[in-house]
């Protein structure tokens, strides 16, 4: 396997969640966990601490409201209803944002071809102009449009975390050079994400939303997979793959009702490598986002790093007709912008 770019620094443990939060620090030590299960045959480059820089936030979110997070430092509260900070909060969101961004460089550069970035806040819900569900800034919304600003002419996004990345798809809604790709329970918070959203002006056919209701699992995502985002990455031929990889999709996560097992993560993650240019070489991150039962979250991991050096199969069983209907929606959908 390649060498592996990680991003891992003391500092995102210290964006500490009030009692009973479910994004918590521990959450890191089981992503951990799974890195070192996973025993990565290329080894593993740890990057050195890096800040995202005013400049490669603004290029995706309003000044208006990066100042506000700069009032925000060093206090604590709620910037939503779900979304705390904490002393250390503002900090160790700039220093995810900029570690992803040098996972990116990393990449481009060329000293290593995967990278897994396990940063805490999240960030897929982090909109342009405010905070979200857990996520102050959007780490892989900042890390796309920094390859972009590297010369990167093509970057996929493909999320698939059980919450639909709203803040993301915002971002680059009109925008061709960002293919965004996300897989989620849906309805679900937070409520966007159905399939007829495709993008807008020039970026029109560049969102694919995949909406899946409840008990989803293995055959699904597999399907999903097969059908419809290998396929589409396939054709947008992307220099630059960036997961949102979520790990609340799996069936013991408390948050979500959706049933993915850990092999399920691993043959995602080994489709969309498979469909880069050059199989595996192709260049491909993971950016941590949610993922709320430890065991799972850590298994997982594990699963997905595993799957980039040994591809897994999947004999995972016959869809309900009710996830054959909703693949075929948005199978519908695509067709007027991709061969399916």
């Amino acid at each position: 396997m390649n060498v592996l770019a990680l991003v891992d620094d003391p500092l995102f443990a210290e964006h500490r969640a009030p009692a009973g939060h479910p994004e918590r620090p521990e959450r890191l030590d089981a992503a951990r966990a799974g890195l070192a299960k996973a025993h990565l045959g290329g080894g593993a480059l740890t990057l050195p601490p890096r800040d995202a820089t005013d400049e490669e936030l603004g290029r995706v979110h309003q000044a208006g409201y990066l100042d506000a997070l700069g009032r925000a430092a060093g206090g604590s509260g709620y910037l939503d209803a779900d979304t705390y900070y904490c002393p250390a909060s503002v900090a160790a969101a700039r220093r995810a944002a900029g570690g992803v961004v040098g996972m990116v460089d990393a990449l481009i550069d060329g000293s290593a071809r995967f990278g897994l970035a396990l940063v805490r806040p999240p960030g897929h819900h982090a909109r342009p102009s405010s905070a979200m569900g857990f996520c102050l800034l959007n780490n892989v919304a900042v890390a796309a449009a920094h390859a972009r600003t590297r010369g990167v002419e093509r970057v996929a996004v493909v999320d698939f975390d059980v919450h639909h990345g709203n803040g993301t798809q915002e971002a680059f809604f009109d925008d061709p050079a960002v293919l965004f790709v996300s897989l989620h329970q849906f309805p679900f918070y937070p409520g966007t994400g159905a399939a007829g959203e495709v993008g807008r002006g020039e970026g029109t056919g560049y969102t694919v939303n995949v909406p899946l209701s409840a008990g989803a699992g293995d055959a699904v995502y597999g399907a999903a997979f097969d059908q419809l985002v290998g396929p589409i990455v396939e054709q947008y031929d992307p220099d630059l793959v960036l997961i949102s990889a979520g790990f609340d999709a799996h069936q013991r996560d408390p948050l979500a009702s959706m049933a993915l097992s850990g092999a399920g993560y691993g043959y995602m993650v080994s489709r969309l490598a498979q469909s880069l240019p050059g199989g595996a070489g192709g260049r491909l991150a993971l950016v941590l986002e949610g993922g709320y039962d430890l065991r799972a979250l850590s298994d997982s991991l594990a699963s997905a790093l595993i799957a980039l050096d040994e591809p897994p199969g999947l004999d995972a069983g016959e869809l309900r007709p009710r996830h054959q209907e909703e693949l075929a929606r948005v199978s519908a959908q695509q067709k007027a912008f991709w061969r399916l």
